[in-house]
């Protein structure tokens, strides 16, 4: 049986192969795949191989081929990176915003001059990137001179991206790469005061990243036999949540998945609280929580939320904790695992959002937001293992309505939402589509494979 795209996505607990068939007609997905990711075994393709079997069991053919293979991974792990910039609310989080959108984790972040103590920490932290920055254009520029002064002495042979005042971008080059560094020079992410620039440079993250994950042993393989580029999970997923956005407006979607729980949002936010807003935010934007996961951080959230309040709910919790996989063998067990989903859910949106509060000034007590708005969101969309399958996902999503009442200073969605969720686990393939193939082919899938689940 000969299939037109077969498509991998490969977790960093699980690798999941789709069958799309008539993908230039009334597309079908014909079945699923579903296998460990085997980082473990030292060959990611050996999980590939066994899913593809799986998909054959299912499909009832014993021999089957494809005219399209595409895929997408998160196998290696986030690509760690630090950021350096001028001031921390400028800059920085500028910096920041592009960074996280791309795919990177976030380990260490400076603001202002750095020193050796500096160095030392990003030898620690061994990243895989360094973003520089600082400086609105033809503003201040003898921070962010200095900082490639004290970066050009790091002995580690890794990229460093500049994204700072426009005016230093020669002068930095030159420090940098007479050091022997890689350098990457880009438009300023905080061109002017009030003005945010992420796009370039996510774009150049997304590129080292796409890079990074060909790190996952056997990942070099794959490249012989895909016929499009490789991409990220997570840019996969934010490019859907854009596509979403142009079909719904201003939308939602929580991937939960073994390791990290990414949130992407696409809105520019409410009128009232753009009125108040003290600090700007990029209309889509992505944040990782690499401490928040189902099964490579389940320990770790377990510690979050306080074994002992978990105990009260879960007397057995001590066997449930040695149970914890992707493929619960007992509706305890899932239930259990629901629990841990509903922390990731809830504080991987908090953690996402911006809040409001009160300053004092000379004329009085001013109420000012700052942060991602999350206000005028009316659409949420769940994706990854858990929220795409498990029978307790409606559970969680639909906690959504009443996180806004426990948390009034947060700039969560203020009224109900309308709740879906990708039944297939296919927003990572659509994003690849959408990019590689079609774009409207990617919708039409998109809109047949979603599944109302309130509101």
């Amino acid at each position: 049986m000969k299939i037109d795209l077969l498509f991998a996505e490969i977790g960093s607990t699980t690798t999941v192969v789709t069958a799309f068939h008539n993908i230039d007609g009334n597309v079908k997905i014909l079945s699923q795949g579903e296998h460990w990711t085997t980082v473990n075994e030292g060959d990611v393709t050996i999980g590939i191989e066994k899913a593809i079997a799986r998909l054959k069991e299912k499909i009832g053919e014993k021999n089957i081929s494809w005219s399209k293979f595409a895929a997408s991974s998160s196998a290696a792990g986030g690509l760690k990176m630090t950021v350096h910039g001028l001031v921390y609310d400028m800059t920085v989080r500028a910096a920041r915003e592009a960074a996280l959108g791309a795919g990177a984790v976030i380990k260490y972040v400076t603001a202002g001059k750095m020193d050796e103590f500096h160095i030392q920490k990003i030898l620690e932290i061994q990243p895989k990137l360094i973003l520089l920055a600082g400086g609105v254009d033809y503003g201040e520029k003898e921070t962010v001179i200095y900082n490639a002064k004290i970066l050009s002495k790091l002995e580690l042979d890794i990229p460093i991206i500049y994204a700072g005042n426009i005016a230093a971008a020669e002068h930095v080059e030159y420090i940098l790469k007479s050091a022997g560094k890689t350098v990457f020079v880009t438009e300023n992410v905080y061109p002017k005061i009030d003005q945010l620039n992420v796009e370039p440079t996510r774009n150049i993250i997304k590129e080292v990243f796409a890079q990074h994950i060909t790190k996952a042993p056997g990942m070099e393989k794959i490249y012989d036999i895909v016929d499009y580029k490789i991409h990220t999970t997570p840019g996969a997923v934010m490019k859907t949540t854009q596509l979403l956005s142009e079909i719904y407006g201003d939308v939602l979607t929580v991937d939960i998945g073994g390791a990290t729980t990414d949130i992407d949002s696409v809105t520019e936010g409410s009128v009232e609280i753009q009125e108040i807003m003290i600090s700007p935010e990029p209309t889509a934007k992505r944040t990782v929580e690499g401490d928040l996961g189902l099964f490579v951080n389940a320990r770790n959230v377990i510690n979050l939320m306080g074994e002992e309040n978990l105990r009260e709910e879960f007397p057995n919790l001590s066997e449930l904790k040695e149970r914890i996989s992707p493929y619960p063998k007992s509706d305890e067990d899932e239930k259990f695992i629901s629990r841990l989903a509903l922390y990731c859910f809830q504080q991987g949106i908090r953690r996402h959002v911006g809040v409001k509060k009160h300053i004092y000034t000379p004329l009085g007590r001013k109420l000012v937001a700052e942060g991602k708005d999350l206000s005028a969101v009316r659409f949420l969309f769940g994706t990854g293992g858990f929220l795409s399958r498990s029978k307790y996902a409606d559970k969680v999503l639909k906690s959504i309505n009443t996180l806004s009442k426990l948390h009034p200073m947060e700039l969560l969605p203020q009224n109900e939402v309308e709740i879906y969720r990708d039944k297939h686990y296919i927003f990572a393939a659509i994003g690849v589509i959408a990019t590689e193939i079609d774009k409207n082919i990617a919708r039409k899938i998109l809109e047949k494979n979603l599944e109302k689940l309130g509101g």
